[in-house]
């Protein structure tokens, strides 16, 4: 099987007895060198399952990797082998090494809307806080993913006041969460970071197991995640590292990722060796040349130069339009008139953008003209309102100190507990130290609310712990129908639904989490509902970056969603100055990481690319005055074309017409 790699993708699979970092760039197979050097260490090697560890950052890559790695060499010969991301890799030595987190097994992960709520209940704020909640939330979540702990946070000298506000309530942020047993998602790296620093025998034990990591994308990796990697690699000195990375198409600083950490292997792995990926098997030869040539104006550590031996293609489009409704139309109309001339499927094509607000006026055209199209980063299945209710009792049976999870199960359906025994029962929670489940059967409940209406609380109290009970022994599946069964939930949608269409798409959301709760507990007949529910709930969060839609439609999609894709026909829009680059990153001096952007968007582009802008663009009701982007003069002139030069050839006007001629047709049956 070893003998289709290249050169150069033979020496990254064959090197396993020092640190390597294998510079991959767009298209160049990265993917395959990961599952083909884990393939080697297993049939070559003869190394353990156990011993192999592969980390790389969304659900769907991990998925990818596991199915390759299985067809090379079957189920059984990597069976215990690790693919993970890196949250799903911190779970598992999380629940492993609970005891000594602090948390209790079964411990609950909130999602960012639970992180919030607790926020925003510690700063007492009200809805209308200019955006406090999210900007002291994301601050406390930057300094997790530093590993700042909230005594470091209350150390640091700050005169920012979201900073300020932040440290204030940090350290209460984390008694919340242990007082409910819960973690939130960055948690997942910085609690197991915790337990590899304080624990020697912790350590020595994951150490001991680690005999080889390979890392993907690792220029996305944060502060947390390299220590995380150089902690479990240390074991063998870092020689079972292979970090795979791309310093050119490093584009989430704004998340935390640090593209110097590739450099930084140098320093802390000094018999590093470095393999470059040059050959690119996705795009034509002038596609590459003009990335090549936008990324040579950033300061680059590592050079490298990506070609392709697939012929050099059609010159790159530019369109320039009037304003912004011009533009979708040249866009939309230029992709119906290549569609019809090439008999291709929607899908081949994708539009790409800066900002979800640029996708407004595609959206309109696209549907003036019935072109089926998907946008990318839509409501989430998870955030979907009926999936959050039952995930919210889910998590309230395996955890009963979920406060987050009470409130919102107590009263779905309602069951006249109103928000005057809520405010109560926190009286009480605050004042003994308890979770609102625990502070039901309380003795200083009496002093906060009558007998009478304590018979509800003490009702469901009594309910839900008898659920609790046999979610120790009974199947999820079984548990999970009998749960909905009981409060009689298809019956509420129903009410709260304004169409009964409405409530059967609702009702088959819930059926979908039942079929994937049967995935996850049919994989392990002896698995109980709490790794059932943690499973979900992390699979859940990780899920929302995974959007995939597989159907015959335009894609439209930001420039960061469509990382780690690939379409035959990409068009970039939005070429302006303050766009692309954005106004915030020229402003914070940001824009050497929004011209890797721009390249991550170029190399989407198998065979044809397209770039426009618009010279105004409405904004605020206004039209306002654009200016083409920096980066339009950065294009190689040799492999480019203006629009403007083509739309006045008499033949192009001709076949133009035509295709308009033929949708009409095609529209009208």
């Amino acid at each position: 099987m070893f003998e289709q790699l290249n050169d150069q993708q033979r020496a990254a699979v064959q090197q396993c007895d020092r640190p390597l970092l294998v510079l991959a760039g767009a298209g160049s197979g990265k993917t395959r060198v990961i599952t083909y050097k884990i393939a080697w260490l297993l049939s070559k090697m003869q190394v353990s399952p156990k011993n192999i560890f592969a980390v790389t950052f969304t659900n769907k890559a991990a998925r990818e990797m596991k199915e390759r790695i299985t067809e090379l060499l079957g189920s059984e010969q990597t069976k215990g082998l690790t693919i993970s991301t890196f949250h799903s890799l911190g779970m598992m030595i999380l629940k492993s090494e609970v005891e000594a987190s602090g948390r209790k097994p079964g411990f609950s992960i909130f999602d960012p809307a639970d992180s919030l709520y607790v926020v925003r209940e510690l700063l007492k704020a009200d809805l209308d806080d200019n955006g406090l909640v999210d900007r002291v939330r994301n601050q406390i979540s930057n300094w997790k993913n530093e590993l700042i702990s909230p005594d470091k946070a209350a150390q640091l000298s700050m005169t920012n006041p979201t900073q300020v506000a932040a440290a204030k309530v940090y350290a209460d942020y984390e008694r919340y969460l242990q007082a409910c047993n819960a973690v939130d998602l960055d948690d997942m790296l910085y609690l197991p970071n915790e337990l590899l620093r304080k624990f020697d025998t912790i350590r020595h034990k994951w150490q001991q197991r680690v005999q080889f990591m390979l890392v993907d994308e690792y220029q996305d990796t944060n502060a947390a995640q390299y220590r995380l990697v150089k902690t479990l690699v240390a074991g063998t000195h870092g020689d079972g590292l292979t970090a795979v990375g791309d310093d050119d198409q490093s584009i989430y600083a704004w998340r935390g990722a640090q593209p110097e950490n590739l450099v930084q292997l140098q320093t802390d792995f000094p018999k590093l060796e470095l393999v470059k990926l040059e050959q690119n098997y996705r795009s034509m030869g002038r596609i590459l040349a003009l990335a090549n040539y936008v990324i040579q104006n950033n300061p680059r550590p590592f050079d490298k130069k990506l070609w392709s031996a697939m012929g050099l293609g059609d010159p790159i489009m530019i369109i320039a339009a009037d304003n912004d409704e011009r533009e979708a139309e040249k866009v939309v109309a230029g992709l119906m008139h290549h569609r019809f001339q090439n008999d291709r499927p929607y899908s081949d094509y994708a539009i790409l953008y800066r900002g979800n607000h640029q996708a407004r006026m595609l959206e309109q055209k696209l549907r003036e003209m019935r072109i089926p199209y998907f946008l990318s980063g839509g409501l989430s299945f998870f955030d979907r309102s009926e999936i959050k209710d039952v995930m919210a009792y889910l998590r309230l049976i395996v955890n009963p100190s979920d406060d987050n999870a009470f409130v919102r199960a107590i009263n779905t359906p309602r069951r006249g507990i109103g928000a005057s025994s809520l405010e109560a029962l926190s009286e009480v929670a605050r004042e003994s130290g308890k979770s609102l489940f625990e502070s039901i059967n309380s003795a200083g409940l009496h002093a906060h609310l009558p007998p009478k209406r304590q018979v509800a609380v003490r009702q469901f109290e009594h309910w839900l712990a008898g659920f609790a009970e046999r979610a120790k022994t009974d199947p999820p599946v079984q548990l999970l129908n009998d749960l909905l069964d009981e409060i009689e939930y298809q019956d509420w949608i129903a009410k709260q639904s304004g169409s009964p269409e409405q409530a059967e798409m609702r009702w088959r959301n819930v059926e979908d989490l039942l079929k994937w709760v049967r995935a996850i507990a049919d994989k392990d007949e002896g698995r109980r509902m709490e790794d059932v529910v943690s499973t979900v709930a992390l699979m859940g969060m990780l899920e929302k970056n995974d959007d995939e839609n597989n159907g015959n439609v335009v894609s439209l999609m930001t420039l960061h969603a469509s990382k780690g894709l690939e379409f035959p026909h990409v068009t970039i829009v939005g070429l302006e100055e303050e766009i692309l680059p954005h106004r915030t990153s020229i402003e914070e001096d940001m824009v050497e990481e929004e011209r890797r952007l721009f390249y991550v968007g170029i190399t989407r582009a198998q065979k044809e690319l397209t770039i426009s802008y618009a010279n105004k663009r409405k904004r605020y009701g206004d039209e306002m005055d654009c200016q083409p982007s920096r980066f339009l003069d950065e294009l190689d002139p040799q492999h480019i074309i203006w629009e403007d030069k083509v739309s006045n050839d008499p033949v192009h006007k001709e076949e133009v017409g035509q295709a308009h001629l033929d949708a009409m047709r095609a529209l009208l049956g």
